[in-house]
């Protein structure tokens, strides 16, 4: 992957936290580096990249998006939280996770292409 395209993010932020593993696909990257150069401001990558052995993916019964490099989880809350939303939304993201109550609020983003599943949800 040519990280100079995304110069908001780096291959460390991105990839699996459980492994060290690069997995993170550039049709991902395309977009949100577009919702980062939107939103003007920096954006706090809590999830990446999930190898199948990361604790997360590994209790799921399916691996998720973001074993497929297609999904990251954007830590962000409040008034900063709708305008990445009304962003995605803007971009055509194709999946939208919204975890905003409690504490560890993060914003899902994905761009998978299914027919079978929800485009926006809540945790």
């Amino acid at each position: 992957m040519d990280w100079k395209k995304y110069p908001n993010f780096t291959p460390k932020e991105m990839a699996c936290q459980h492994c060290g593993a690069d997995g993170i696909k550039p049709e991902l990257m395309d977009k949100l580096q577009a919702l980062r150069t939107k939103y003007g401001k920096p954006l706090r990558v809590t999830s990446g990249y999930r190898c199948p052995q990361h604790p997360i993916e590994a209790r799921k019964s399916t691996l998720g998006a973001h074993a497929s490099g297609l999904a990251v989880d954007l830590g962000v809350q409040y008034k900063d939280a709708h305008e990445v939303l009304r962003i995605a939304f803007e971009l055509g993201f194709s999946g939208i996770g919204v975890q905003q109550k409690g504490s560890g609020r993060f914003i899902h983003l994905d761009v998978v292409n299914t027919d079978n599943r929800p485009t926006v949800w809540s945790y």
